[in-house]
């Protein structure tokens, strides 16, 4: 079987740390294109991995022959070019937050429906050993019915991690509509929606921009989650976490409780009701420290989802619902009500 190509569209820190290895690793893909509007950037990626360097996305897209294109753009652009891929036919792999507004995400759904192509939002919290260990765990009834939990995600910002530092798009409006609801908290709305195997219907939040100088993005937030089942639950986000990254997930049940990332030998401990506790030894969580030591599993389910023409763990409607829930919470935030979904 010919190898599918791929357009790498983007190639800032997420390019670099996780789609290009991780296609250079998959035995099914030839990387065909890179793109950037810096054509620096794109022509050390196309010599390091023998591909085509352009700086005009639609070019890459159409000229390279693409089977599969990457999204891996500032925020803003996730939809346009996603769409404009589609419409060529390209199966789409998007970076999160999927899209800036609920609009530009059924657009994205839409013309990859009307292309019969597959779209999927590269969420790869739900790829990790302890977060589908504990969706197992509470399918099977383990620890009962679930009540409530908490779950965070927050480092020391950005500035750390994009290949643009303090300058980076992640601090300007325009480019990146949602801080670190849009980076790090739609991360956790959508993993614990797939952990907890429910939706939720009401969104309250706190949300500042206290943390950055010079920036008007939310640094911080704090939401309250409500599911269709009554479970509640906090989803915190944040850019102020400089001492060190917490990624960590906490389900609190009728016969036990699950702490996830919660400890730094154990990827999932399970502590029951009865006095019991159970330590699981799993792959650890990717932290941006490890980026290029192990794979996400996104690219790799994208690859097999396209092969064998199976629908993707997070497709186009998975990440629009993840999404909603960020999209209520700064609307919470705005209007000082609580927001039903």
């Amino acid at each position: 079987m010919e190898k599918l190509k791929v357009a790498v569209i983007g190639c800032g820190s997420i390019a670099i740390h996780r789609h290009l290895p991780e296609y250079q690793a998959n035995p099914f893909v030839e990387i065909v294109a890179v793109c950037d509007l810096k054509e620096d950037r794109a022509q050390l990626r196309a010599s390091e991995y023998n591909a085509q360097a352009y700086t005009d996305y639609k070019q890459a897209i159409t000229d390279s022959k693409a089977d599969l294109v990457s999204v891996c753009l500032p925020n803003y652009l996730h939809a346009p070019v996603s769409v404009f891929a589609a419409e060529q036919g390209k199966h789409v792999l998007c970076e999160k937050p999927m899209a800036t507004s609920e609009e530009e995400a059924q657009q994205m759904i839409e013309a990859s429906n009307n292309a019969g192509k597959k779209l999927m939002i590269a969420h790869n919290q739900r790829f990790v050993p302890s977060h589908e260990k504990a969706k197992q765990l509470i399918t099977n009834g383990e620890i009962g019915k679930v009540y409530s939990f908490r779950t965070t995600f927050g480092h020391g910002g950005p500035e750390g991690w994009s290949i643009d530092g303090k300058e980076s798009w992640f601090f300007r409006k325009e480019e990146a509509f949602i801080g670190a609801l849009g980076d790090l908290g739609v991360h956790k709305a959508d993993v614990i929606r797939y952990i907890l195997g429910t939706e939720f219907t009401e969104v309250a939040a706190m949300v500042e921009a206290s943390a950055k100088e010079n920036s008007d993005v939310d640094d911080q937030a704090v939401t309250i989650l409500r599911s269709e089942k009554g479970i509640i639950g906090t989803l915190t986000a944040s850019w102020a976490y400089g001492a060190g990254e917490d990624n960590s997930t906490v389900i609190y049940g009728e016969k036990g409780m699950l702490r996830l990332e919660d400890d730094p030998a154990y990827g999932l401990i399970a502590t029951y009701t009865d006095g019991s506790k159970v330590n699981y030894e799993l792959g650890q969580i990717q932290t941006n420290d490890s980026g290029g030591q192990s794979s996400s599993g996104v690219v790799d389910h994208f690859v097999d989802s396209v092969r064998n023409d199976t629908k993707p763990l997070i497709d186009g409607e998975e990440g629009y619902k993840s999404l909603q829930i960020i999209l209520a919470a700064l609307e919470a935030n705005e209007t000082k009500k609580n927001i039903s979904l």
